[in-house]
């Protein structure tokens, strides 16, 4: 069984932003899982659905970024799933936008979001889709840039970047992590 965590930070002010791309994605593997309407519970809203071959649940942290280990690791124990197990879907200012680079574990990279999920689940050592919204401008605070929606530009690839990135955390349920970083790292998502 796998826990398939998106994160975001809840409510309409902040949909749409870089910060929930994570948030897109799980709606889009829960879309095509087939899976019913997520349940408030374990301060996130989560359901369960079969995908890869496998049993999945979905969660989406409904606590603030900086606390959205919370649900992870309350999740994640009451479904008994190990970290290595725990699949998490972020936004990554280190990768540009269009790319994603899939990571077995790591640290924070000064993602709250991710800091807290590695406190709560006591380890680094959890898989992670990393989808990048690239760098800010020279100048531009990097929090005003996570919390700001895509430009026009790179709303027109919004979607495609999305389904990819659904498509490679399907990849990791079905064929392993491995092979899921060889078809996705390093290429440019509205190619494939």
């Amino acid at each position: 069984m796998w826990l398939v965590v998106g994160l975001g930070n809840p409510g309409s002010k902040y949909e749409g932003t870089r910060h929930n791309i994570g948030f897109a994605v799980e709606t889009e593997l829960r879309r095509r899982a087939g899976a019913s309407a997520p349940k408030s519970r374990l301060g996130g809203e989560a359901t369960d659905a079969s995908m890869g071959g496998t049993r999945v649940v979905f969660l989406r942290p409904m606590e603030f970024m900086n606390l959205s280990g919370q649900a992870v690791g309350r999740t994640a124990q009451f479904w008994k799933i190990l970290p290595a197990q725990v699949l998490v879907v972020h936004d990554e200012l280190d990768v540009p936008f269009k790319y994603l680079k899939l990571a077995a574990s790591g640290g924070p990279g000064g993602h709250n979001g991710l800091k807290s999920i590695i406190a709560h689940l006591g380890t680094k050592d959890f898989p992670r889709v990393r989808v990048g919204i690239g760098r800010p401008p020279p100048g531009r605070d990097p929090a005003d840039y996570v919390l700001g929606r895509f430009p026009p530009a790179e709303q027109r690839d919004l979607p495609a970047v999305i389904d990819r990135a659904a498509d490679a955390v399907e990849a990791i349920l079905g064929k392993g992590l491995t092979p899921a970083m060889n078809g996705f790292n390093g290429k440019d998502l509205t190619t494939l």
